[in-house]
């Protein structure tokens, strides 16, 4: 079964236009939400709101937005005053410049849409494709829909055309505000955890490989209490103490791979590949 589009637009690529659908490129697993029930009548309970100072139940047709512009202060807008605000959605996705994908963080990434050819945007939208192809660009554009206006990139993948939605740079946080500590790698701690990863390295992702193991439990024990099972709550292990000794984690870690018969890491991820050719230039290893 072919995809259905959730809305259409139009990138306006110089004075070409091409008008496009676009998709959602993915489907997240549904969550499994509890409702809050009655335990004496056996129904789902109704949420109500009541101002603070009174306890009063407020109706919904006694609700209006309103800014909080000082503390405790608001002012109110209407419905109509509302829509004033919102940006006024073009479905036009207009492109400002071109720039190298990989100089586009993927830190910036929120969400990913597939794109695909609308009526009589065929040629254009292959062209496009093609282009950006040959050149190694994306394009940055911007898009207006929903009543705002978004920050996007337009990438090739395969033939076709996916555009991500970015946060906009003050709404991403700066990583420079992340403590990494004052620790420094050792020569031989480095090499050992090398030899790990060597061990659990994978030519390509397969992302077919992984599921959602919680939520497949959850619901295989859902359907043992509908049908009248008890269920309790699994044994899990005692969380693990604070590593002191790292050489002796990381030469355990090792031992384990073997004993369970893992693969021998891989000559191209080896500590001591880089470390010959240095030896060969007439350096020393540290």
């Amino acid at each position: 079964m072919s995809a259905r589009p959730i809305s259409t637009a139009t990138i306006s690529f110089g004075l070409v236009s091409v008008p496009v659908k676009l998709y959602s490129s993915a489907e997240t697993s549904k969550k499994v939400s509890f409702n809050l029930v009655s335990k004496k009548h056996g129904t789902r309970l109704k949420q109500q709101y009541i101002t603070p100072e009174t306890g009063d139940i407020v109706p919904r047709e006694e609700m209006v937005k309103g800014y909080e512009f000082s503390k405790g202060k608001y002012v109110l807008f209407t419905p109509e005053e509302l829509k004033t605000l919102e940006e006024k959605a073009t479905h036009s996705i207009d492109i400002t410049e071109f720039v190298p994908f990989e100089q586009v963080d993927r830190g910036y990434l929120d969400k990913v849409y597939y794109l695909g050819p609308d009526k009589g945007g065929d040629r254009a939208y292959k062209l496009l494709s093609a282009a950006l192809r040959k050149t190694g660009q994306s394009a940055v554009a911007k898009y207006a829909a929903r009543g705002k206006q978004y920050l996007v990139v337009i990438r090739p993948m395969g033939e076709g055309l996916v555009m991500e939605q970015l946060y906009y740079h003050d709404e991403l946080k700066s990583f420079d505000e992340v403590p990494l500590g004052e620790a420094e790698v050792k020569d031989s701690e480095l090499e050992l955890a090398i030899q790990v990863i060597g061990h659990a390295r994978s030519d390509k992702f397969e992302p077919e490989k992984y599921h959602d193991e919680v939520r497949d439990r959850t619901l295989d024990l859902i359907q043992k209490k509908i049908e009248g099972e008890d269920i309790t709550q699994m044994e899990t292990e005692e969380p693990k103490g604070q590593i002191i000794d790292l050489m002796a984690a990381l030469k355990a870690s090792l031992a384990a791979k073997a004993d369970e018969g893992g693969r021998k890491p891989s000559k191209s991820i080896s500590a001591k590949t880089p470390a010959k050719k240095k030896r060969k230039a007439g350096g020393s290893s540290a």
